[in-house]
């Protein structure tokens, strides 16, 4: 398959607007999952399921397209694409089946599998099919400091779910006040590591749709932060003030 330069350049504009129509939306309404689950959302997903079936195209897609292309792509290539399916490999097979959160609107589930499908298009697609690495590449800077801010970035998002599956005991539906690693410093800790997971990505690739995906992460997972710090402080009076919603002493 040749480079489909057009459809990745108005699939990548396309994340930009999404990123931008999401965030002002949810500056005024909170996207109705977990806590903020109304009684009136109609069916609902099981947490696991859930997860499971719209984190799954992420890495399915991209995986595809690696066994169905028709010449081998270069090592380099394959290095920043897995590194792409990492992050889902992770949320497919371990964070759905540990995850002890509440059921999804089906709704939800649906807009995300049709996402995660498209985004795991752009982005395999492009690396496997446009994007140009050379062997001068494998020691840019850019690509040794994406890559740190990935793995960084990753270890953070994987600790802070961990601290949040390890608030309640078997059985309990109580909030509880996060603490240890990155909460100390802010209440969205899990979502700081997702952004700075693929701000990494998109410094190592130097590409358009990795930055329009790491711009769209922002402008979902960002302003959920905010909604969960003013959750924590309208709920706990006991709140440390300290506390910033999602960048550690700014925000």
């Amino acid at each position: 398959m040749s480079c489909q330069e057009d459809a990745v350049w108005y699939l990548s504009c396309g994340l930009v607007l999404g990123g931008v129509m999401l965030f002002l939306r949810q500056t005024t309404v909170c996207t109705p999952y977990g806590r903020y689950v109304g009684p009136s959302e109609g069916i609902l997903v099981p947490a696991r399921v859930a997860w499971f079936l719209q984190e799954l195209p992420s890495l399915l897609v991209p995986v595809v397209l690696v066994l169905t292309a028709h010449t081998p792509s270069s090592p380099g290539r394959k290095l920043l694409l897995w590194t792409f399916c990492l992050h889902y490999f992770h949320r497919t097979f371990v964070f759905s089946l540990l995850t002890k959160g509440r059921p999804s609107p089906l709704k939800i589930v649906v807009s995300a599998t049709v996402f995660c499908s498209i985004n795991g298009f752009i982005q395999g697609h492009y690396l496997l099919h446009c994007f140009q690495y050379t062997e001068a590449l494998q020691t840019d800077i850019c690509l040794v400091i994406g890559l740190i801010l990935f793995f960084l970035g990753m270890a953070i998002n994987v600790h802070s779910d961990h601290i949040l599956r390890c608030l309640r005991k078997p059985g309990e539906f109580t909030y509880k006040i996060p603490t240890g690693g990155l909460f100390y410093y802010v209440s969205g800790a899990n979502f700081f590591g997702e952004i700075m997971e693929w701000l990494g990505y998109a410094v190592a690739t130097r590409s358009f749709p990795a930055f329009s995906f790491a711009f769209f992460t922002m402008c979902s997972i960002g302003p959920r932060a905010y909604h969960h710090h003013r959750f924590y402080k309208e709920k706990f009076s006991d709140y440390p003030q300290s506390r910033k919603a999602l960048i550690p002493f700014i925000f």
